[in-house]
């Protein structure tokens, strides 16, 4: 019997259920502030994150893009036109309500060109039967330009065609200057070149519009077909504004040690502007473009990756890149994606993270966290989060690992002193499975404490075995043991081993229950702690100390676990012991030594 209450001792039962338990709480907990984890080891590897790499419209701002400027000025009839080739060239949706207003759905690149032709009453309903669409060349993140082509007046065929400026200018060989074309020149292009940087310093998005008149839809229709000899018609320049809490969730990860990285298919000037305004951007720091990126080797990305804030003019092949290059610096990346293409990067990122408003099935089904809000400080809060349940489970660790312990000390001192057996395979069970396991999932509701976002991520390679944690194990379980010993020799001096082992049971029990207070800091004093921080786990105490109290008092449960009554002197002296696990923790604390170097 006494080799059994020793494996009983030694065996954990409780830990794998409580940090599974444990776990699942934290998912249900972040779904409340828009963040749906998939898989649950996912929740652990968020605290551990190092990089966030994060797309810039709709995360990074706020999705509601509107048209403020254009380029080139001049007559009415330029800037109609501008705005009537972009509107032909839109797949974005215009719907007219009852009383008279309307409502926009699609792209908000899109929906914002159809908003500017409301303005100067141009309908994109109106034009599209006007002018019927014919054939188009969609959009791909490759070539960075959408083309339509639609029948004009006199059933004449025009191409539309809106893109990046780089990309359009590529296929431009006329510019439409005052009502006029005319062959574009080189300085016509350093002017446009110029008027694009203005507004890109602005944190403008810029679009470039061109078009041609041509006798007969190619067949096939294909970007090189009907991409080229085109007439550049001008710029819009659009305001896509930062969300408001973005900075403050970008100075949260600088400060937790975290890198934020921008990655965008917007100018360079425009991302540089907007990461800039919110703090993801300093004096020193680099940025490189998808063109750029793909001259560059693998070897030396992988050196010089740490240098890059801001990636522009990305394709989704280049995530995939930019992800291996951070995880060759042993760095743990978060990756956010929303298109089909993006799932290879989410794949290959340590946490990726789909965008649960404008991302797509596969993108959803590729990553690990999906947002349901699509907002980059929800990202921060979700790592936040993991930080405070990683914590949480090393607590329910630590005081169910230091439990066992001290019932296995406490065993094996009283067999060497052939004392008797001071704890059956059933108290022992009672205390494992019923008595710790109630405070050990109530400790995942902990708060987090106040400097949970001013440590740098932990080392995942570590372990969470480490100095600190094997030392609190080790002298708590070592005190609860010695207590529980002391209880058990005087209940076996004055009552042979039923009282001793009443005694122990009892000292072994309400210790832990004390202890478990013990855990809300491996620094500050539990009594900087208020009782109500956590009502789940002083529900949780007072449940698990009723419980005990039943096999103590209740006869019929007496009879069950072989436990005997006990006097008011031994009542006290149980008592006294269980709090010295209190006294022992606190005064370790205050010497300092409860915590290494290394984890914090």
């Amino acid at each position: 019997m006494m080799a059994v209450s020793l494996a009983v001792a030694a065996i954990p039962e409780g830990l794998q259920i409580v940090s599974t338990i444990v776990l699942a709480i934290g998912v249900q907990r972040m779904v409340k502030f828009n963040a749906i984890v998939r898989t649950l080891p996912s929740v652990e590897t968020l605290g551990s994150t190092t990089v966030i790499c994060s797309d810039k419209t709709g995360t990074l701002t706020q999705n509601k893009m509107s048209v403020v400027e254009g380029w080139p000025e001049g007559p009415d009839s330029d800037k109609a036109t501008l705005l009537e080739v972009s509107l032909l060239c839109t797949d974005a949706h215009l719907k007219t309500l009852a009383g008279g207003d309307y409502e926009t759905s699609g792209d908000p690149t899109e929906t914002a060109i159809i908003q500017a032709g409301l303005g100067l009453n141009l309908n994109k309903n109106d034009l599209e039967k006007k002018f019927p669409r014919m054939e188009e060349v969609p959009f791909d993140s490759e070539r960075k330009r959408m083309a339509t082509i639609n029948q004009m007046e006199a059933g004449r065929l025009r191409v539309n065609v809106k893109g990046g400026l780089d990309e359009i200018l590529s296929v431009t060989t006329r510019i439409l200057i005052h009502g006029k074309e005319r062959p574009i020149t080189q300085e016509d292009r350093e002017t446009i070149e110029k008027e694009n940087s203005r507004m890109a310093q602005s944190a403008l998005r810029v679009l470039a519009v061109a078009y041609r008149y041509i006798d007969a839809v190619p067949s096939p229709a294909t970007a090189q077909t009907v991409e080229k000899d085109l007439v550049f018609a001008g710029l819009l320049g659009m305001i896509d504004p930062a969300r408001p809490e973005v900075p403050d969730a970008v100075k949260k990860c600088q400060t937790a040690g975290i890198r934020p990285v921008m990655i965008t298919g917007d100018h360079r000037v425009t991302a540089v502007a907007i990461a800039s305004e919110i703090g993801m951007y300093n004096p020193g720091e680099k940025a490189i473009t998808g063109s750029e990126l793909s001259l560059v080797s693998d070897e030396n990305l992988y050196q010089h990756v740490r240098d890059y804030s801001v990636y522009a003019r990305v394709a989704p092949e280049h995530k995939v890149r930019i992800v291996r290059a951070w995880q060759s610096q042993g760095q743990i990346v978060a990756m956010t994606g929303d298109g089909v293409n993006d799932a290879p990067a989410l794949k290959q990122a340590d946490i990726g993270i789909s965008m649960g408003i404008v991302g797509t099935e596969v993108a959803k089904d590729a990553s690990d966290v999906i947002l349901t809000d699509d907002n980059f400080a929800t990202i921060v809060r979700a790592v936040e989060e993991g930080r405070r349940i990683y914590d949480n489970i090393l607590k329910a660790i630590q005081f169910l690992l230091s439990a066992n312990v001290g019932e296995v000390l406490l065993i094996f001192i009283a067999t060497v002193l052939n004392l008797g057996n001071p704890l059956s395979p059933i108290l022992i069970l009672w205390i494992n499975l019923v008595t710790d396991s109630l405070p050990a999932l109530a400790l995942s509701m902990d708060p987090a404490e106040k400097d949970i976002m001013t440590r740098k991520p932990r080392n995942p390679g570590k372990g969470f075995f480490t100095r600190g944690m094997i030392w609190r194990i080790f002298y708590q379980g070592v005190t609860i043991g010695l207590i529980s010993l002391a209880a058990y020799l005087v209940g076996y001096h004055d009552g042979g081993v039923a009282l001793g082992r009443t005694m122990a049971f009892t000292v072994l029990g309400f210790s832990q229950l004390f202890h478990v207070r013990n855990l809300h800091s491996n620094r500050l004093s539990s009594f900087h702690s208020s009782l109500l921080s956590n009502k789940a786990l002083l529900g949780a105490i007072m449940i698990s100390a009723l419980m005990m109290f039943a096999v103590l008092i209740i006869p019929s449960m007496m009879n069950i676990f072989g436990i005997v009554a006990m006097d008011t002197v031994h009542w006290l002296i149980t008592a006294g012991l269980s709090l010295v696990p209190i006294l022992a923790v606190e005064l370790v604390k205050w010497a300092g030594i409860n915590h290494s170097k290394d984890e914090y």
